[in-house]
């Protein structure tokens, strides 16, 4: 899966601040996620326009140059270049001047520096079209982290809808939400951006300074957060469960854990990518949900959850005929089935009332089942006793239950090519209706009635 992230102009500078540390190479892990950043940089005529002393495609260079110089130090990282506006002059304007000047490969920063060096702008701003475009720009990978640093001093000059290709994209799956920061473009400009993605003016260079600890966070590094699984009290004693996180915009998962408590009894610590917003899916039964959680990058995050649970258990005491016997679970009023348990087996659920539908002969309904905290509700269900069917001939018949109101309620088709069946029933009244096969007409069915006590069997002859 993709996920690509626009990164303000700024984060070139808090990245390259932090060349001291990226000096070093780290340990290589095989289990690091690649880091793939794209940068597209503006080549369009506005950018020769003078900026706190020196033209704005100079001071860019300044900075960029030496970011790539020191990100090229890094392990599981790749970079590419996309130019925009510098192949065509304007007038007349060419919408499709926008072309990726240095593919993804290791070992080419000194080409991405070099191309930097020798951009002359010259036209339009096509940024819409750009964006779009960079989509083809990363290569296939799924253990990926797909960046982009776009480098802005103005807003759409073509036919391109920036706002429409970050949604569409995003709903893709493709890219995120973008953070936008334009080199000292008007402030009026805010409300073009502001759709597309996080806009930010910076007018100075002081201010992108106070954005640097925040941007290299979230360009480079993974932030720490915590499930908080809360019993009835409020504390987070609550694990042993799989939690998934998914990307809120696409829907598509990204993590898959199983909750834990380490060895203080804390909820065990994770690394998340904070450049994503997530929507978390906890697997208790039912589950609980949290939407569009937003990680504040570098720091230790705490997502809480109310997930109080208790045990539920069914048996039938002195009988191990139910061996194979599974209820449904659901929800106390409610249509849709929660789960299928098994007989004697112990499972989690969380605290309320719950309608069991036990799949004996016939069913065994049990409503508002009540769930409590670390407590276990045991449930017990009648011993059932066995019929033995003996019947004359192949044919047609079925079994019914006899409610004391005299309703029958068939409960089981015999099948027509057999002339024995064994049957585990649940205590009660019964009657059998079977017509042989060789006779064709209604008069010749038999019925018998007959009763079953738990832990009895019972033959009956037709």
């Amino acid at each position: 899966m993709k996920n690509l992230r626009f990164i303000t102009y700024a984060g070139l500078f808090l990245l390259l601040t932090a060349h001291g540390m990226m000096g070093q190479k780290k340990k290589a892990n095989p289990h690091t996620p690649e880091t793939r950043i794209l940068f597209i940089f503006d080549g369009s005529q506005s950018m020769m326009g003078s900026w706190e002393g020196s033209r704005k495609i100079h001071m860019a260079r300044d900075y960029l140059i030496p970011l790539v110089d020191s990100l090229k130090q890094q392990d599981h990282l790749q970079m590419a270049l996309r130019v925009y506006g510098h192949q065509h002059e304007v007038p007349p304007q060419n919408c499709n001047d926008t072309r990726l000047e240095v593919p993804f490969s290791d070992n080419n920063a000194s080409s991405i520096k070099q191309t930097l060096r020798y951009i002359r702008p010259k036209g339009t701003t096509p940024i819409a079209r750009s964006l779009a475009r960079a989509r083809k720009d990363f290569p296939d990978g799924d253990n990926c982290r797909n960046v982009i640093i776009l480098i802005t001093d103005g807003k759409e000059a073509c036919d391109g809808d920036p706002c429409a290709v970050s949604k569409e994209l995003e709903k893709e799956g493709i890219i995120l939400k973008p953070f936008i920061i334009g080199i000292g473009v008007d402030p009026s400009f805010h409300e073009s951006f502001e759709c597309a993605g996080d806009f930010h003016n910076a007018p100075n260079k002081n201010r992108f300074k106070n954005s640097l600890d925040v941007v290299i966070t979230q360009a480079l590094n993974t932030t720490t957060a915590q499930v908080n699984l809360l019993d009835t009290r409020g504390r987070p004693t609550e694990t042993n469960v799989a939690m998934t996180f998914y990307n809120h915009l696409s829907s598509k998962a990204r993590y898959n854990y199983m909750h834990t408590l380490n060895h203080k009894g804390y909820p065990d610590t994770l690394t998340l990518d904070p450049l994503i917003s997530y929507d978390l899916v906890v697997h208790t039964i039912p589950p609980v949900k949290k939407d569009s959680i937003v990680l504040s990058p570098g720091k230790h995050n705490i997502i809480g959850l109310d997930a109080p649970q208790g045990m539920l258990r069914l048996t039938s005491p002195g009988t191990n005929q139910y061996r194979e016997l599974k209820f449904l679970v659901r929800r106390h009023d409610k249509a849709k089935t929660l789960n299928v348990q098994k007989f004697r087996e112990t499972q989690k659920y969380l605290t309320g009332q719950y309608d069991l539908e036990v799949l004996t002969l016939p069913r065994t309904y049990i409503k508002q089942v009540e769930i409590k905290q670390n407590h276990t509700t045991t449930v017990e269900i009648p011993k059932p006793g066995i019929v033995n069917v003996l019947l004359p001939s192949n044919g047609y018949g079925s079994l019914f239950k006899k409610e004391r109101s005299g309703k029958l309620t068939r409960i089981y088709n015999f099948h027509s090519d057999k002339k024995r069946e064994s049957l585990i029933l649940q205590p009660g009244n019964y009657e059998i209706v079977f017509r042989p096969k060789s006779m064709k007409k209604s008069m010749y069915t038999i019925k018998k009635s007959f009763h079953i006590q738990s832990g009895s069997s019972t033959t009956i002859t037709l």
